[in-house]
């Protein structure tokens, strides 16, 4: 399976006075290209929320390399890094498409819950879902 990068425009509301990406707009990216991942991985937030599997962030972190700017592309390269049917973790690379080089790196971590706001594990209660993210650790 080849997932392909997410690709967004800076807007000019994401940016500062400076014409300057504001940090907090990273961490939107982040999940933009998070929820475009899971898509193309065929494990879309819809179809987990439809099953009722809540996937909150549990931690983020981001590494600011060099400046974006308005109407600057970034390719976001998403990858899952741990997965152990309860938790997961992603990493992130923003970077120029013309130069290939990083603007920003990052990663978070989450969790499956019920609901109620219960731990559950994919690998008992939904193994189909649970063998695709196991896959996508080999990507």
């Amino acid at each position: 399976m080849t997932i392909q990068p997410y690709k967004h425009q800076a807007q000019y509301y994401e940016t500062d006075q400076m014409g300057i990406v504001h940090h907090s707009n990273y961490i939107r990216w982040m999940e933009e290209a998070r929820i475009d991942f899971m898509k193309q991985a065929g494990l879309s937030y819809r179809k987990m929320e439809a099953l009722e599997i809540i996937i909150p962030v549990l931690e983020v972190q981001c590494v600011y390399h060099s400046m974006v700017r308005f109407d600057d592309t970034v390719e976001i390269h998403t990858r899952l890094t741990a997965y152990n049917g309860v938790k997961l973790a992603l990493s992130y690379e923003m970077r120029n498409p013309a130069s290939g080089a990083v603007c920003t790196s990052g990663s978070s971590k989450h969790c499956f819950l019920t609901p109620e706001h219960r731990p559950l594990s994919l690998k008992r209660s939904f193994p189909d879902l649970h063998e695709k993210f196991a896959e996508l650790l080999k990507i």
